[in-house]
């Protein structure tokens, strides 16, 4: 790597074959929409195949029905897909509780869909990247993965596992021409957050925010992007900063919201939602 900007081979968005997962709806969707903005051929993948076809067809792009926890589903996407040269790990859930009250099969399709999902779709991409001598990974983890929050306990495991394996396949990929950047947001305005309370202190941003993060690091092949970008340091600072007035600005800012949905109903819809994939497994 050079000591300035990067070495990685530049990948010309017009005419780049990028694949998105969790791409039916929210950050994932915006991103594929400002892919194809760039002129690039997109593949919309998500496990609900009716928001995948919807937002495809606004692109005239190709849409897949993918379970990122299935490792033969990936497969059969690329193949039919075609070499991808940027890959975006999108697809998340985010169940909120108390760590105790969470029931295991929860636990598990949170590790299976947030952590292996990003394994699976690595390992089925990029392989023939490294074959071409290019190729570009995207994996959208969250603030999440530095900054522990009441209430979200194994989302938290998730997000830290997926900013560390970020960073140690970079590492392995980057002697190949392969860079992995890992994009960290905030709280998002997506489904994901539905219920819960917003703001009042944390910064939130919205899904065609971290799209432009996520295009940027197609130019820059930065290793980690914050959303909003002044918060990549706050694990530093949290790390530095003593307990007592980390307790303090915990409570200011009411960091154990996510124990106390602000809409229990919408909050439970959502809920339901993470458990209903549970019984696919």
């Amino acid at each position: 790597m050079s000591i300035l900007g990067n070495d990685y081979p530049a990948i010309d968005l017009d005419g780049a074959r990028v694949l998105v997962t969790g791409a039916g709806r929210g950050i994932g969707q915006c991103t594929a929409e400002l892919f194809a903005s760039k002129g690039a051929q997109v593949g919309i993948a998500d496990v609900d195949t009716v928001a995948a076809q919807a937002a495809a067809a606004v692109l005239g792009a190709d849409a897949f029905e993918l379970d990122v926890r299935d490792r033969a589903q990936w497969d059969r996407v690329v193949a039919v897909f075609g070499p991808v040269d940027i890959l975006v790990n999108n697809a998340g859930v985010m169940p909120a509780g108390a760590f105790l009250d969470e029931p295991d099969a929860v636990g598990h399709a949170t590790m299976d869909v947030n952590v292996w999902g990003l394994i699976h779709g690595m390992r089925a991409v990029v392989p023939g990247m490294i074959e071409r001598g290019h190729g570009h990974v995207v994996n959208v983890a969250s603030l999440a993965g530095k900054i522990p929050i009441p209430g979200l306990a194994v989302y938290n495991a998730s997000k830290f596992a997926a900013v560390g394996l970020s960073a140690a396949t970079r590492l392995e990929f980057a002697p190949h021409g392969v860079s992995v950047s890992c994009v960290m947001p905030s709280a998002v305005r997506t489904r994901l957050s539905s219920g819960l309370a917003l703001g009042g202190g944390i910064p939130t941003v919205d899904p065609e925010d971290v799209a432009a993060a996520v295009l940027t690091t197609v130019r820059s092949r930065r290793a980690e992007v914050a959303v909003p970008n002044y918060l990549g340091p706050i694990d530093v600072a949290l790390a530095a900063a003593p307990e007592p007035a980390v307790r303090l600005m915990r409570r200011l800012f009411h960091g154990d919201r996510a124990l106390h949905p602000a809409d229990e109903k919408v909050r439970a819809q959502y809920e339901d939602q993470v458990r209903a994939i549970t019984s696919d497994e």
